[in-house]
């Protein structure tokens, strides 16, 4: 008997949140999105999702729609911090952390460059895709 979909996404392991995640964070034209793969490397968490925006405006958009999105998933975060300055906010759901970032505070902390060791996913979604990783029936084969 097939799954209802609100279901199957209920059940998204982590790499297809991450890889959601970023494909939400690229439909709000963020740039720069990077997916870490942190298992092994860290203790709280199995992907990074690094992205940014071109102005705090941005910043809060791409959140705000990365957390709706989820949200109507039936997926919701521990936490949300940095939301009332927007310079750098990020969005813990446990298992994935996002961090939108203005390009001025990325480029100050290079947090890319704390974490070399960690394996880098492609995200093969952008801008315009209709469909996400997690929605297609590609998905459900890996």
């Amino acid at each position: 008997m097939p799954q209802d979909k609100s279901k199957k996404e209920e059940e998204m392991d982590s790499k297809g949140k991450a890889l959601l995640i970023a494909g939400l964070a690229a439909d709000k034209k963020a740039s720069d999105v990077v997916l870490l793969e942190m298992e092994g490397l860290t203790s709280f968490t199995e992907y990074f999702v690094i992205c940014s925006g071109t102005s705090t405006t941005q910043v809060k958009t791409i959140a705000d729609y990365i957390v709706e999105s989820l949200k109507a998933r039936g997926i919701r975060p521990m936490g949300v911090e940095g939301a009332s300055n927007a310079k750098w906010i990020l969005i813990d759901f446990a298992d994935v952390v996002v961090h939108i970032f203005d390009e001025e505070t990325r480029a100050f902390y290079e947090l890319e460059k704390l974490w070399l060791d960690a394996p880098r996913l492609e995200a093969p979604v952008g801008p315009g895709k209709d469909e996400h990783p997690a929605d297609s029936e590609a998905w459900d084969e890996g």
